[in-house]
C-alpha cells in the first residue's frame, strides 16, 4: 500500500522548522509531500536547502484549505492519503495502527486518530 503524507502550507516556514523534522523522523518508506499555497515567506526556500529530498509541490495561488488539497492531490499517485497539518508533532509509530486499519478493513475511507494538545499531553486537543 503506497501511503503520501501531504501536508499543506502557507507561510509556515516557523511550523516546517518546528514539526516536519518529527514527520520526517517517524515516517519512513513513505513519500512526504509539501504543498505551498503561494506563500510569500522562504518556506520553499528553506525546503530546497534544508530537505531537497521532499517532494515540494507549488501552486501559483493561494487556493485555500480545500482547493489547495483537492488541487495537490491531483499531482500524487498514492493508495492512501494522508491530509496533515503543519502544525502537528508525530511520533513513533504514528501510521502503524492506520495502515493496519486500511489493509484489514477494505471498506475504510476515511481515519481521524486522537490528537493529543501539543502542550499538554495528557489531553486531547
Amino acid at each position: 500500500m503506497k501511503l503520501a503524507i501531504v501536508i499543506l502550507n502557507w507561510n509556515g516556514k516557523e511550523l516546517l522548522k518546528a514539526f516536519l523534522p518529527s514527520v520526517i523522523k517517524h515516517s519512513s518508506n513513505n513519500e512526504i509531500y509539501v504543498v505551498d499555497n503561494a506563500s510569500t515567506d522562504s518556506s520553499v526556500k528553506f525546503l530546497e536547502l534544508n530537505y531537497p529530498h521532499i517532494n515540494c509541490i507549488q501552486l501559483k495561488h493561494n487556493l485555500g484549505f480545500a482547493a489547495g488539497y483537492n488541487e495537490s492531490l491531483k499531482q500524487i499517485n498514492a493508495d492512501v492519503y494522508c491530509l496533515l497539518n503543519s502544525d502537528v508533532e508525530v511520533t513513533k509509530n504514528w501510521l502503524k495502527p492506520i495502515i493496519e486499519a486500511f489493509r484489514t478493513n477494505p471498506n475504510t475511507a476515511i481515519i481521524q486518530p486522537k490528537i493529543l494538545d501539543y502542550h499538554n499531553k495528557n489531553k486531547f486537543d
